[in-house]
């Protein structure tokens, strides 16, 4: 790992190690540490989870970021060494380009010290170099008197009148490419310019959804992300022509003060050369690199709000032991169902038709009053896709005539078609169809939506904004990084896990996942994590990295079940010996009461251990198996319906949050339509992001603000009405 950036001098390594330790505002030793355990295979959450000591306490986060620092030192070295070998190769190396490359900084120091050196296509300065009037442009810009005899004879066998627009162009082109002029020129367009947009002439835009952006101008200084996405598209859909706009008289007379000397003749040509190349070849490319840094960092806050999102969807707490009937809605097919047992198993598949166009209320009814006689259904869970709200209605309006107490829900099925339709899917249903194995799908969601949503590319699980107009490798590389880091946070019962879940393990791969479970499936439950070592090509450092994470639910030995990793098994018996317990008193009342009562501090001195992993101890001790997704609000679980039309301004709902995006958030409080909470409508203090007030799944308390039946629109506020 680094190997580039490892073969510099151990001075320029210290070096590179303390800019990223200044850059995150970390500890030189925490940096170098992270570098040597990754470069040992140490995975994330291992690090983070298990030797918080040698880090100094970082998290997942924390660990990323300098990860990701060192890649980018990484890039950065190898960009240098390879632009060197390339000036030398051209034989344009100096002692100056060297230095200069030693202390670049950033890639784009890089490329603009290359840029002069970098190939080109045939360009006008390269022809007029060709013809040999190099010398006539560098005469130009000295302060030489003007002479049309030293014109004439620089110009060679070229006519002037030829030779002149050659001449511009390269005297245009290596003034363009002076490193320090574009960067001046970056910061002004950063600080003063604005960003603007205009309608184009015959565009269609039949919603008008573009329509705040007809004429818009705002100062790229303070532009918000999600309106730098939402001009890329209103310009990728060829509605929105977008510009950068920048008032360049003083960068210009700034620019040409160097010639102010020169005589007059000569001024006139190279100010004339320099005018046309910033308006032709410099601004453009200025203002490609500002339009792509804004994207690039409205790209990461939208990457950033999704994995938010992804984590919180994957927190969702688990509806443990309760046998659950699925719906998957839809019109013309129909709604395929699925009941599925307290473990996920599935019980019966099926397909009813109580929405448009057949309309069978009433066979419908009869099918539901079947299942709930056959089955103890405790949740009817209903995917909010297509039909949705229609199909909420009816099971809303059976609840009513039912002969016993069940409840519904709503869940986001995003996804649920992928995976229906997947491999995976495939794997494990195989006599299902592609729409049976969707009903089941949503019906695990509320059993344990991490679970079952490990299943599903992140990308496909739709709780952010603009997803699709971002890097999707960067998309991607986060949201697999939120699921890694949940999965592993929760844990995992090694013998109930799926091959998907467990390819998510810390330490675990496709491969040894797919062996975990043929070896469980030949061999039995687990008893111990020592037999997990058994597992075809599951390699000691494998263990090491996965072992604290895959739990022994009911095994031989109690601390199999806890966080506590193998490694530790010693300290965590001298822990009991010193507060006078045992392994058989683990998660008992008795002991957590005790261990209440335990001075951590004192007891890692006594122990000579580390306070972190003797803290992290004391908790596992007092709840071997603890989900940390107890600690979230269940789901929301409803009897009744309204519909759009029934809702008046001021009624109060308790609600879902199923999405939150830049502006605000939607809740869903059991009508047609998700409402809107608007950023200024979440809190009665000031919100610099909907994320640090609410999140997804969270349960809100809200008021009707607005409603827009014929738009289906409803506004809704969390500000209760005495406040606002």
């Amino acid at each position: 790992m680094f190997a580039t950036l490892w073969k510099r001098s151990k001075k320029e390594v210290i070096q590179v190690i303390t800019k990223v330790a200044n850059a995150l505002n970390l500890k030189v030793n925490q940096v170098e540490t992270v570098r040597q355990l990754a470069s040992e295979g140490a995975t994330i959450p291992f690090m983070a989870r298990y030797r918080k000591e040698m880090t100094g306490n970082l998290d997942e986060v924390e660990i990323k970021g300098i990860l990701d620092a060192l890649q980018y030192e990484e890039s950065l070295q190898k960009r240098k060494a390879d632009v060197l070998a390339k000036l030398e190769e051209l034989e344009k190396n100096t002692p100056e380009l060297t230095k200069a490359l030693e202390a670049a900084t950033t890639l784009q120091q890089v490329e603009d010290i290359y840029l002069p050196y970098r190939p080109k296509r045939r360009t006008k300065a390269e022809q007029g170099r060709e013809k040999g009037l190099q010398p006539l442009a560098d005469w130009f810009r000295d302060k030489s008197p003007y002479s049309s005899d030293m014109v004439e004879e620089l110009s060679q066998e070229v006519e002037v009148e030829e030779a002149m627009p050659l001449v511009h162009a390269i005297i245009g082109e290596e003034w363009g490419e002076e490193a320090k002029l574009r960067q001046m020129l970056r910061d002004r367009v950063r600080k003063e310019g604005l960003l603007r947009s205009k309608k184009k002439k015959q565009a269609e835009d039949e919603k008008e959804i573009f329509a705040q952006y007809y004429e818009y101008e705002e100062k790229i200084a303070g532009i918000v992300p999600h309106r730098v996405l939402a001009l890329n598209r209103g310009e990728r859909t060829d509605v929105l022509q977008v510009k950068v706009v920048f008032d360049e008289t003083r960068f210009m007379d700034q620019a040409l003060r160097t010639y102010e000397r020169l005589p007059k003749e000569k001024r006139e040509v190279v100010e004339a050369a320099v005018t046309e190349a910033y308006k032709k070849s410099v601004f453009p490319a200025i203002e490609r690199e500002i339009r792509g840094e804004l994207t690039e960092k409205a790209e990461e806050q939208a990457i950033d709000v999704f994995s938010k999102n992804l984590k919180q969807l994957y927190m969702q707490p688990p509806l443990r032991e309760v046998v659950v009937l699925g719906i998957d809605p839809a019109y013309r097919t129909g709604c395929k169902w699925a009941v599925v047992n307290e473990i996920g198993k599935v019980e019966e598949v099926g397909v009813f038709y109580p929405t448009a166009p057949k309309h069978d209320i009433a066979g419908a009814e009869n099918v539901l009053t079947r299942l709930a006689k056959k089955y103890p259904i405790s949740v009817i869970v209903v995917g909010n896709g297509t039909a949705s709200r229609e199909t909420e209605q009816f099971v809303a309006d059976w609840l009513k005539k039912a002969e016993r107490d069940i409840a519904y829900a709503i869940v986001n099925e995003a996804g649920a078609s992928v995976y229906s339709a997947s491999e995976v899917a495939r794997s494990e249903f195989p006599d299902l169809k592609v729409e049976e194995r969707s009903a089941v799908s949503i019906a695990r969601r509320i059993q344990d939506a991490m679970a079952e949503l490990v299943k599903v590319d992140p990308q496909s699980v739709g709780v952010g904004q603009y997803q699709h107009d971002v890097s999707q490798n960067k998309l991607k590389a986060s949201l697999e990084f939120v699921v890694e880091s949940v999965v592993n946070m929760v844990g995992i019962d090694v013998n109930r896990a799926s091959e998907s879940l467990l390819t998510y393990v810390s330490g675990l791969n496709k491969t040894t996942a797919k062996n975990i479970v043929a070896y469980r499936e030949e061999n039995g439950r687990f008893e111990t994590r020592k037999e997990i070592k058994k597992v075809p090509r599951l390699g000691a450092k494998a263990f090491e990295q996965a072992a604290g994470f895959l739990r022994i639910m009911n095994g031989k030995d109690v601390l199999d079940q806890t966080e506590i990793h193998p490694e530790s098994y010693p300290l965590a018996l001298s822990i009991l010996k010193e507060i006078g317990s045992s392994k058989s008193e683990v998660g008992t009342v008795a002991l957590r009461e005790r261990l209440q009562q335990v001075d951590a501090k004192a007891l890692s001195e006594r122990l000579e251990a580390g306070l972190p992993t003797v803290e992290d101890i004391l908790k596992s001790l007092a709840k071997p198996g603890r989900d940390p997704r107890e600690d979230i609000q269940k789901p929301l679980l409803r009897t009744d319906v309204m519909s759009l039309e029934d809702l008046q301004v001021g009624m109060e709902f308790q609600g879902t949050v199923r999405n939150v995006i830049d502006f605000g958030a939607f809740v869903d409080i059991g009508v047609k339509q998700d409402g809107l909470v608007h950023i200024s409508k979440l809190s009665n203090r000031y919100v610099k992001h909907p994320l640090d007030v609410v999140a997804v799944g969270d349960i809100v308390t809200v008021w009707i603000e607005q409603v827009d039946v014929n738009r289906g629109r409803i506004s809704l506020t969390m500000l209760a009405p005495s406040i606002k």
